[in-house]
């Protein structure tokens, strides 16, 4: 955002809205970049084939995985 501000010639002092600035810029919003990215890693991920490492991850059952106890572990 500081360089779409820097590009507009606005400031924070200015207090214009993101997505305005956005707009006036041409710039996607970010979720829709977000939900792009997934969504390739998601086809990137079908396209290998059912032995590698990644999709067997998709045959297993986690209905019986239980979590740890205690505060959750920082990642």
């Amino acid at each position: 955002m500081r360089m779409l501000r820097w590009m507009c010639g606005y400031t924070r002092k200015d207090r214009m809205r993101n997505e305005y600035i956005r707009k006036k810029v041409g710039v996607a919003p970010i979720e829709d970049k977000l939900r792009e990215s997934r969504l390739q890693w998601f086809g990137h991920l079908n396209r290998r084939p059912i032995e590698a490492p990644v999709r067997k991850i998709e045959l297993l059952d986690f209905v019986y995985v239980q979590s740890g106890r205690g505060r959750p572990k920082k990642t």
